[in-house]
């Protein structure tokens, strides 16, 4: 639909009341979602294809309305700037086998822009309305440090603490938006609430659960002890496991949207087909019937979780970083690769499959398999470099683990090393086989530049990364095994990388 000057009208509540385009999915009735019920930290494209697809479903079948979502943007305004013109809608738009398929979401009633807008955030929070708190800020987002607990070296953190947190006093980590959001309830509402991490965290909900405790010890007594009892009687933090891929959204992906929806939608998002949500139920002030749409409420998420993250993610990583190597750009490209993708077969069933633990109700060896289907859709063009960020976070959660229990089983995890050293070529070349860039896009990445500064064999290699504390513990810097695997397979990586380069000199 264009105006007289030919530009496409912006979507919006106005514009979709007089606009019917055929073939599209539409929001339900504004009705359903006019009350916030939920609060979300990190409200990025995964959420909005995610969690909120998820929660308007479940509205619509349980006809259960209160569920509106308030959406906090933790850095940047940008997706408050979407949305707000909108109205909060956006377009869903899955590509999968078949030609693609748009819905438009209405759950996110409202966005906020935490480090412009604390008295809202801080509103928000206190509302006994609002009963759920939801988080998908990323690995790195929790700022944790060497031990796993909350970083309270950090600036922001220590900021946080003090309360000298600059403009407006707006806590800037999210550990600190949440304490600060919590001890505003306690004062204000007093009623009860559930904190439900979505990251790739294992045991998410207890990690959260401790790094808010952490937070709280570090206040003065006479502050952080009444908060911290408070918490313990009246706030619960159940785990999760979220399964989707959610690509960046590209140029084409918005013609394409524009063309089934006949409107301009800046906040589109696409995703794949499948999505899949384990969540533990354990919530202390209701919850919507998330079930009704298709998650799993179960009494443990671990089994899932472990399986999704060494399975999808640690796979997800191995073609990720070799592709890229390789100058793939998608990991669709990387899994047509064959030598990439016999390597991510034998990660999954040699590697990994051996430490998992099987989930009720989920053949791995078939979710394995679905997985590299999944992967090698063509229609996501999910960037090799995208996943291939902040790796120093990612790792330790989707690899670290597997490679420990194959050592501690006697066995040289021979897949799960070669993904490790991929990163580390990765790391320290930062450059393809034809020469071509690759971006080091890490938190630590001045330390990891460090740690191979200079190093231009196997042997260096693999000795500097090994020696960052931060990713790697003494046990596998110290593991003879390990380091002779990795060493083999960097050095293999070096010489194909060499091979290649001299071939297109």
């Amino acid at each position: 639909m264009a105006d007289g000057g030919g530009a496409v009208t912006r979507l919006s509540m106005d514009s979709l009341a007089t606009h019917s385009p055929s073939g599209v999915q539409l929001p339900p009735a504004r009705e359903l979602a006019a009350e916030t019920g939920i609060l979300h930290l990190g409200i990025g494209a995964f959420h909005r294809a995610h969690q909120a697809v998820f929660t308007e479903d479940a509205a619509v079948l349980a006809q259960e309305p209160g569920w509106g979502i308030c959406g906090v943007t933790q850095r940047s305004s940008t997706v408050a700037d979407h949305l707000r013109p909108q109205d909060g809608l956006y377009g869903v738009l899955e590509r999968g086998l078949d030609d693609p398929a748009l819905r438009v979401v209405g759950q996110v009633r409202e966005a906020i822009v935490a480090a412009e807008e604390t008295h809202r955030l801080m509103e928000r929070f206190a509302e006994p309305a609002v009963r759920v708190v939801t988080l998908t800020v990323t690995e790195k987002g929790y700022r944790r440090g060497l031990g796993g607990g909350l970083n309270l070296t950090d600036p922001v953190v220590q900021a946080d603490l003090a309360g000298s947190t600059g403009a407006g006093g707006a806590a800037r980590s999210t550990v600190g938006q949440l304490v600060r959001g919590i001890q505003a309830r306690s004062h204000l509402s007093g009623a009860p609430l559930s904190i439900l991490c979505c990251d790739n965290l294992t045991d998410n909900g207890e990690v959260l659960r401790a790094l808010v405790t952490d937070f709280c010890a570090a206040l003065p007594s006479a502050e952080g002890d009444p908060l911290g009892q408070w918490i313990e009687a009246n706030v619960s933090f159940p785990s999760s496991m979220v399964d989707r891929i959610v690509p960046a959204t590209t140029d084409a992906d918005r013609a394409d949207a524009r063309r089934l929806l006949g409107l301009t939608d800046e906040a589109l998002v696409v995703a794949e087909p499948f999505r899949q949500w384990v969540i533990e139920d354990d919530f202390r002030a209701g919850r919507p019937s998330w079930e009704r749409a298709g998650a799993d409420l179960v009494d443990s998420v671990r089994p899932f979780e472990q399986a999704k993250l060494r399975v999808l993610n640690c796979t997800h990583s191995l073609l990720a970083y070799l592709g890229a190597l390789r100058g793939h750009e998608s990991i669709a490209d990387a899994v047509a690769d064959p030598d990439l993708e016999h390597a991510a077969r034998q990660l999954i069933a040699v590697d990994v499959l051996p430490t998992l633990t099987q989930p009720p109700g989920l053949d791995l060896t078939a979710y394995g398999q679905e997985v590299m289907q999944r992967f090698a859709n063509p229609a996501l063009r999910h960037r090799t470099l995208q996943v291939a960020m902040d790796g120093s976070q990612k790792l330790p959660m989707r690899l670290l683990g597997t490679i420990r229990d194959r050592l501690a089983a006697g066995e040289t995890p021979h897949w799960a090393g070669l993904t490790l050293a991929g990163w580390m070529v990765f790391v320290a070349t930062g450059r393809d086989r034809s020469g071509r860039t690759l971006p080091l896009e890490d938190p630590l990445a001045d330390r990891l530049r460090a740690a191979v500064a200079g190093a231009e064999s196997a042997d260096g290699i693999v000795d500097g990364l090994l020696g960052v504390e931060e990713v790697f513990g003494p046990d596998l810097r110290d593991s003879a095994e390990l380091r002779a695997a990795l060493v083999d397979s960097v050095s293999r990586l070096l010489t194909e990388q060499r091979s290649a380069e001299g071939g297109s000199a």
